[in-house]
This record gives structure tokens, sequence and C-alpha cells, in this order.
């Protein structure tokens, strides 16, 4: 890519579909993790749920600043704001799963 080039929409826009397809999964599993973590027999949330919650909170956090933030100064407006919502907006689901306590 010359310097100073904006890479075409088209491929954005199919990176981002791929992302979010990953991103999706990673936070379904994440929900299936936290589900097995909290897991009590008398209904009770588990200390080890709000462990997991924090892990991924993180997790999702740090991913949301890495891979958007680096896409968008790579110039890939569309994937990297995508990553951003996505991975944030997920973070903040297990924030407030772990703050609950």
């Amino acid at each position: 890519m010359e310097r100073g080039s904006r890479p075409h929409v088209g491929a954005q826009v199919m990176v981002g579909v791929l992302l979010l397809a990953v991103d999706l999964v990673y936070i379904a599993g994440s929900w299936f993790g936290y589900g097995l973590a909290g897991w009590t027999d008398d209904g009770s949330i588990s200390p080890e749920a709000q462990r997991f919650a924090w892990r991924a909170m993180w997790y999702l956090a740090g991913g949301a600043v890495i891979t958007g933030g680096g896409l968008l100064a790579l110039r890939w407006r569309v994937p990297g704001l995508m990553q951003l919502i996505v991975l944030g907006i997920g973070a903040l689901e297990f924030h407030s799963l772990a703050a609950r306590h």
C-alpha cells in the first residue's frame, strides 16, 4: 500500500464482518464459562464467577484497545470502530456481572 492511500471500503467491511464473527464467538464462550463458574446447587452466585467476570472484562477491554486501536492507526476505520464498539460493550457486560457482589 502506498503512503497516504486508503484501503478499499469493501475490504474493510469484509475484515469487519470476519472480526465480528470472532468477537461474538468469544463473547458467547465467555458467557458459557461464566455460567459454568457461577453454577451452585443453592442458586447463589459463586465467588469464582466474579473472578471469571473480571478476567473476561479485562480480556475484552484489552482486545478492544489493541485490535480497535491498531486498526484505526492503520486507517481501517470500519473494522476498528466495530472492534471498539463490540468488544467494549462485551467488557461493560462482564463489568456489570462482576460488580454485582
